[in-house]
């Protein structure tokens, strides 16, 4: 693995393992308004971030066109807003295995939609790993009970995790990591306060208590801020189908944070799921072939990417 790749998987998998992280954060925050939790998350985030963004910050925002202020409103409606709010809604009558079972499915979807979109053929090694870590998946959350509703709030959550990754591809070259995830969170925060004032009217913001600031703070700090900037810096570096295998990642440092908050425990069936994800993330990223001596060609590696950026 040469070292951008290896730069790329790494920032790619501490970003997934910090999002993990959130979903132990969320349990503190049950009674909290989702919107109005939502808006000081990506609020905070977006006053952290600005400052980030980096030198001519402003020059290339004024060079969007219109079509990608519509990805970016629905990449922030779809991938950030919309999905937190699909798991939500999925737990209302199924278990959190339910929604976790396909959100860990995304590796498998991006693995597929991305080279058909870039009009080329999905790659083994990414696909094989791919349903390696789906599996994993699974093994460490198992499954547990649901109906037709919790079924299709699940696959709305699938479809706001692929479309995270996916909706990002043609605005991240030319905003960066960093002005794209100051973008989309100063747009989620907008959309959360719209969402609150329908759903809640002036309720819609209580102030947080000690927990659930603290769990805010983290999400917003850590998950946020340092998770979404390595989470696009690894996507830039190996691409959106091998950055998704990481996040196969979630689910196992969920797993394995939630017995630190006395939310779930560690046994055998989370550590062989955990084995599968390891595995397939290790195959499908590359770390194998690459680590042979074979350097990817630059133009090879950007090639989906160039073709995305044209839809």
């Amino acid at each position: 693995m040469n070292a951008t790749t290896a730069r790329g998987a790494l920032l790619a998998a501490l970003a997934c393992v910090l999002v993990g992280g959130s979903f132990t954060a969320n349990s503190l925050l049950g009674h909290y308004p989702y919107a109005g939790g939502q808006f000081l998350r990506y609020g905070l985030a977006f006053l952290l971030l600005v400052p980030l963004a980096g030198p001519g910050a402003a020059t290339r925002l004024r060079t969007l066109g219109a079509a990608r202020w519509l990805r970016l409103a629905l990449l922030a409606a779809v991938g950030m807003v919309g999905f937190n709010l699909a798991v939500l809604a999925a737990e209302r009558t199924a278990e959190p295995a339910v929604p976790g079972v396909f959100v860990g499915c995304a590796p498998v979807v991006v693995a597929v939609v991305v080279p058909l979109l870039a009009g080329r053929r999905p790659q083994r090694a990414v696909l094989y790993g791919a349903l390696a870590v789906a599996v994993g998946a699974f093994a460490v959350q198992g499954w547990g009970r649901t109906d037709g509703a919790g079924i299709a709030f699940s696959v709305c959550a699938l479809v706001g995790e692929v479309g995270f990754a996916v909706l990002a591809v043609p605005v991240l070259r030319p905003l960066g990591p960093r002005l794209l995830s100051t973008v989309v969170c100063g747009i989620a925060a907008a959309e959360s306060a719209v969402a609150g004032v329908l759903a809640d009217g002036t309720g819609w913001l209580p102030r947080p208590d000690a927990v659930e600031a603290g769990a805010l703070l983290w999400q917003a700090v850590v998950v946020t801020v340092v998770g979404f900037v390595c989470w696009y810096m690894g996507m830039q570096r190996i691409g959106a189908e091998r950055a998704t295998l990481f996040s196969g990642l979630i689910p196992v440092a969920a797993a394995g944070t939630a017995p630190l908050v006395g939310t779930g425990s560690y046994g055998a069936a989370q550590a062989v799921g955990s084995a599968l994800v390891f595995a397939g993330v290790t195959a499908g990223s590359g770390a194998l072939t690459f680590g042979r001596g074979r350097r990817p060609a630059a133009g090879a590696r950007r090639a989906p990417e160039r073709a995305l950026e044209k839809l």
